[in-house]
């Protein structure tokens, strides 16, 4: 099995974890971290652009003028495409579906691969716990800084600790995420990915569901 080293929140290495195979030391497989990330960003999408057709504009039903005798080209209404404020013609609309299908088994496939390469990069740090003695967004700060990590981190925090998680919030380069709700993107927005010895049990147990 892969082992870790696991920090106190000096910064101090205190001892050796064990990691799950299964989760932390898989061959990389690009294309399906690829496809699993765009459907999941195309799940997100929300459809703004919306133009109205003709039968969504406001205006009369009448005709403008009759159908001949005025030398004038025909139109039958002022709600006509080719009129100023009529409606729109294969414009965009709300009706749009971006949504992608993808399995649960292979989502969580692409999160342990993504994960696996993290490892594999050393961006991957594991803590004893998250918990903090006093409960103030400047102890977080400095337990991360004591870590030395550069660039942004994500924070994965087990469900018993999710209370701490608002002492980061308002750190920058540092977001946060619970173990159970952990995916692809998570991971691929982050450089650094800290986890609790707590959290990352939690995130084996989810893997053996």
């Amino acid at each position: 099995m892969a082992k870790i080293k696991v920090y106190n929140s000096k910064g101090e290495s205190s001892e050796e974890m064990e990691l799950s195979d299964a989760i932390f030391s898989l061959p990389g497989n690009d294309e399906l971290l690829q496809q699993v990330s765009v459907a999941l960003l195309s799940n997100r999408r929300q459809i703004l652009a919306h133009t109205k057709t003709r039968a969504e504009r406001a205006g009369s039903g009448i005709k403008p003028w009759k159908q001949k005798g005025t030398g004038r080209a025909r139109v039958g209404s002022v709600r006509s495409p080719l009129w100023k404020k009529g409606g729109v013609i294969f414009g965009p609309t709300k009706d749009r579906n971006f949504r992608k299908k993808i399995n649960q088994k292979t989502k969580s496939h692409a999160l342990a691969l993504a994960l696996s390469g993290k490892l594999f990069e050393k961006e991957i740090t594991v803590i004893e716990s998250f918990k903090i003695a006093e409960k103030k967004t400047r102890k977080m700060a400095e337990v991360l800084k004591n870590l030395k990590l550069k660039g942004s981190s994500l924070l994965v925090f087990s469900g018993k600790e999710k209370d701490q998680r608002r002492f980061s919030q308002n750190l920058a380069e540092v977001k946060n995420a619970l173990a159970s709700q952990l995916n692809v993107l998570n991971v691929l927005n982050n450089k650094n990915i800290i986890f609790s010895r707590e959290s990352v049990k939690e995130l084996e147990e989810r893997f053996k569901k």
